[in-house]
């Protein structure tokens, strides 16, 4: 195999196309990287003479079928919704496929058409769904070799803004990915497991019941807030019988109660347009949710604060102030949604400025028993950017498709089908190769009593 298609080059492609460039160069293998927006591509090629970049609208079928075609491998990092038409195309062409996305339903019903092929689709192979997957295995498989059975399994990660770059984002908080995703962030019913019984956490509750974890080396503790899916992973992981499964996002101090404001204002929808959104001010929208009559005189910020059960001056209306949601600013964007709205105006106040740097926190925690004893395993993961372009998430999301791109590559990976990184084969080298760029796991591990193991 000689050649390597890269479909995208939008925010998180940086890290893995300059990997995977970099590996070209070292085993003679040609790269073309196709985006719509040709600059872009071009700029991340960066005129490397085993690099093209070219110009594809993804949408139309035989232009991208064109490309396929003269790949050995194919990495989209498109919207996952696209995965799937590239996924039929390379059945179709008979060529490996990788992604950093989740692996839909969709996906999973051409496993045997992968397989029949003999052809690799391996997704999820990203930071989280990815790298998570991977240190959880390690340590999975770790526990059960020394005869150690599961009873508890906490994953937590979260893409922050360096301490040091907070400046006065009361939010403390900005983008390091997708805004979209952001947004609409647990959307739909959180499902765990909890001393065996599951508990669900509809939309509604889910930043309001958010939990408190430590991590060392941070001053204070973070909040966490559930995943919609912790239940994919019981299988998925080999923990069909633990009664003890929960994943959750992190975040500093003081933001889920904020973001829990928008949430119960009807900020967050994204099902429904705001007529003549372009002609309105922020302070007339908000006024909007306003249904009750208040007290004769109140301003609409304090009528909001009365809404979501606020003082007008507490720290979330504070937040919801520094946003500019009460400014009397037209929003200027047609007929948008609530979500969009929201979008645009944090992509201006959550901006990352050029020395700012990301920082990405994981820590899994591992319950187990062993010999009649009761033991928690930690394994901790801080990686911080350099600046707003080489970002830790940027890195985190690349790196791995590239290294797992070049075991493709290299005919030192035996699985086919559709399938996530939980394999020994995969994790294993993609892992050790990842701590040079060092993306390194801290362990520690300590004995705890039988009424310590939580959920």
């Amino acid at each position: 195999m000689n050649s390597i298609l890269i479909l995208g080059a939008g925010r998180s492609a940086g890290a893995m196309i300059k990997y995977t460039l970099d590996q070209a160069k070292k085993y003679n293998w040609a790269v073309i990287v196709a985006d719509a927006d040709l600059k872009m591509a071009e700029k991340k090629v960066a005129g490397h003479p085993n690099g093209l970049a070219v110009w594809l609208d993804v949408t139309k079928p035989e232009e991208r079928r064109q490309l396929i075609a003269r790949a050995d491998l194919v990495v989209s990092l498109l919207p996952a919704h696209l995965h799937i038409e590239v996924a039929n195309d390379c059945i179709k062409l008979r060529k490996h496929l990788i992604t950093a996305s989740y692996v839909s339903k969709d996906i999973y019903k051409l496993t045997d058409e992968f397989r029949n092929q003999e052809l690799i689709f391996m997704g999820e192979l990203g930071l989280d769904p990815g790298i998570d997957h991977m240190s959880a295995m390690k340590s999975i498989d770790e526990i059960k070799s020394k005869g150690g059975k599961l009873t508890g399994f906490i994953s937590n990660a979260g893409g922050l803004i360096a301490p040091e770059c907070i400046g006065n984002n009361p939010w403390r908080y900005k983008f390091t990915w997708n805004p979209r995703n952001v947004v609409l962030a647990g959307q739909g019913t959180a499902q765990y497991l909890e001393n065996g019984k599951l508990k669900y956490i509809p939309y509604n509750r889910l930043f309001k019941e958010y939990r408190m974890v430590e991590v060392p080396g941070f001053d204070e503790p973070f909040e966490v807030y559930a995943n919609r899916e912790s239940l994919l992973y019981r299988e998925a992981y080999g923990l069909g019988n633990i009664p003890n499964l929960y994943r959750g996002t992190m975040r500093y101090r003081g933001f889920c109660d904020a973001w829990n404001a928008l949430v119960q204002i009807g900020l967050t929808d994204a099902t429904y347009p705001i007529v003549d959104s372009d002609k309105i001010t922020y302070h007339t929208l908000m006024e909007g949710y306003i249904s009750k009559p208040g007290r004769p005189g109140a301003s609409v910020k304090e009528r909001i604060a009365e809404l979501i059960g606020e003082r007008e001056f507490s720290p979330v209306m504070k937040k919801l102030d520094w946003l500019g949601l009460f400014a009397k600013k037209k929003i200027g964007l047609h007929n948008a949604t609530p979500a969009l709205i929201l979008e645009n105006l944090l992509l201006k106040k959550w901006k990352l400025e050029p020395d700012d740097r990301d920082i990405i926190v994981m820590q899994h925690e591992f319950d187990y028993n062993l010999k009649g004893k009761q033991y928690r395993r930690f394994s901790t993961l801080i990686l911080e950017g350099k600046d707003s372009d080489d970002t830790a998430m940027a890195k985190l999301v690349g790196l791995p498709l590239g290294i797992f791109a070049k075991l493709v590559m290299l005919g030192k990976v035996q699985a086919r089908g559709v399938h996530i990184p939980v394999q020994k084969e995969v994790y294993e080298p993609v892992l050790q190769e990842l701590e040079e760029f060092g993306v390194v796991f801290r362990e520690r591990e300590e004995e705890i009593a039988p009424e310590e193991h939580k959920g």
